[in-house]
Formats: C-alpha cells, sequence, structure tokens
C-alpha cells in the first residue's frame, strides 16, 4: 500500500460521513467527537448547504477531510474539477470509477502535485444485482466491482470504494499501492437503513478493508464521540 495513503493507527482508518443538513449541526459533530475520529466525510447533502467551504476550513484547521462528489463528466471538466480539488488541501476525493473520468483526474492531479488520494467508486452499497440490471449492466456486483477495481488500478488511482463484501477478494486486484474504502459498515444492532451490501467494522478489517466509512451510527448517536470510540476499538481488536 502507498505510504501516503496508508492508514497507521485504528482510528486512522475510521471515516465519519457528516450527513447532517447544516453547517452548523456538522461543526457540532466535529466539535463532538474531534480527536476520536480519522477523517470526516462532507457528502452531496452537505455539500450544496455550505459543505465546500466548511471542508476547506476543516482542512485548514489540521483535519483529514473526505471529499466525497463522485465526478463523472467529460474529461477536461473532471481535470478542471480535480486540479481546484487538490488546491482545497482535502485528503481523499471520489470519481466514478470509469476508466475516462479516473485518467483524467490523475492527469490533473499530475499537473497540480499533493498528496491527494483520488478514490474510483465502484458500485454503490445502497445497489444489488436487481438494481444493476435495471440500470442496464448486465452481469453481477461482484463482477463489476472487480473490473472496476482493475480499471482503477490500471489508471493509478489512490484507491477505490467498494462495499465490504467484496473487498476480500479484491486485494489480488488492487496490488499494494491501492487503498480500499468501504462504506455499507453497520455495527451490531444498528439499523441497515437504505445501505443493501453491509457488515461490521470488524468484520470488514479482517476482510481486508482499509479505511471504514461511518455516517449514521455516529452522528445519529447519543454519544456521538462514545460511538466513534466504541468503533475504533473494534477495528483495533480485529487488527
Amino acid at each position: 500500500m502507498h505510504p501516503r495513503f496508508a492508514p497507521r493507527t485504528a482510528r486512522d482508518r475510521l471515516i465519519v460521513g457528516l450527513d447532517v443538513p447544516s453547517v452548523d449541526e456538522a461543526r457540532d459533530i466535529v466539535r463532538r467527537t474531534e480527536g476520536a475520529v480519522g477523517t470526516y466525510k462532507i457528502g452531496m447533502q452537505l455539500q450544496f448547504a455550505g459543505g465546500l467551504a466548511f471542508a476547506e476550513e476543516l482542512a485548514r484547521a489540521g483535519h483529514s477531510i473526505f471529499l466525497d462528489v463522485k465526478l463523472l463528466d467529460i474529461d477536461n471538466t473532471v481535470m478542471k474539477a480535480v486540479e481546484n480539488i487538490a488546491r482545497m488541501g482535502v485528503r481523499f476525493v471520489t470519481i466514478h470509477a470509469y476508466p475516462k473520468a479516473m485518467r483524467a483526474a490523475v492527469q490533473a492531479l499530475e499537473n497540480v502535485g499533493g498528496d491527494l488520494c483520488l478514490l474510483g467508486v465502484t458500485v454503490l452499497t445502497s445497489m444489488d444485482e436487481s438494481d444493476l440490471h435495471e440500470a442496464g449492466y448486465a452481469g453481477s456486483v461482484p463482477d463489476l466491482v472487480r473490473a472496476r477495481a482493475a480499471d482503477a488500478r490500471a489508471a493509478r488511482m489512490g484507491g477505490i470504494v467498494c462495499s465490504p463484501q467484496e473487498v476480500g477478494d479484491l486485494r489480488g486486484v488492487l496490488g499494494p499501492d491501492l487503498v480500499a474504502v468501504t462504506p455499507g459498515i453497520r455495527p451490531a444492532g444498528s439499523a441497515a437503513g437504505d445501505q443493501k451490501r453491509i457488515m461490521t467494522p470488524a468484520d470488514a478489517i479482517r476482510q481486508g478493508a482499509d479505511y471504514l466509512v461511518v455516517a449514521r451510527p455516529v452522528v445519529t448517536a447519543p454519544d456521538p464521540r462514545a460511538a466513534a470510540q466504541a468503533i475504533v476499538a473494534e477495528i483495533e481488536a480485529a487488527l
């Protein structure tokens, strides 16, 4: 695994999604969990409520930030977007794992430099095989994830996003340099919500996940810090 992107501690492996409606609520979650979380993820909900400026604010304050924008557009647009994102100081950014989009993102990062980890999104964890077929894909979820992981490696991305159910079969595809980031993490007893391909933190780590993305089980907990610490303890035990 590339040393720039490898997690060093169990805490580093925990990415908490700030899936809340406002920056004020997100700032409160950060205040209540600071020091117990490796990275904060800012997704679309918060991006459209002032989250991009908040991401830069957190990055300037020294936090590791995951900007979950899932870019997919013509090559030039992806390139210009990644060049600007790299200047924001965030740690991770997502691109849908289409070969042309990933190659454009990698080229953009080479143009401007920096330690931004480009993550290829394989198949959303809210989708199962019937959803793929409805969208026009004929194969299985594991087959498409493997193909997109191979494309990400060929494009020289920093890693991929996949469900914990596929990650165990992907290390040979990813090789030593790409990290595997897994959403769909649900501590025992948590509701699945709209996620379909899920796993507990310990099981995901045992399967080979490098980073775990957890949102609702932390941000909606009565004590978000305690919830984050419990997940980190579970990660540490699994390691």
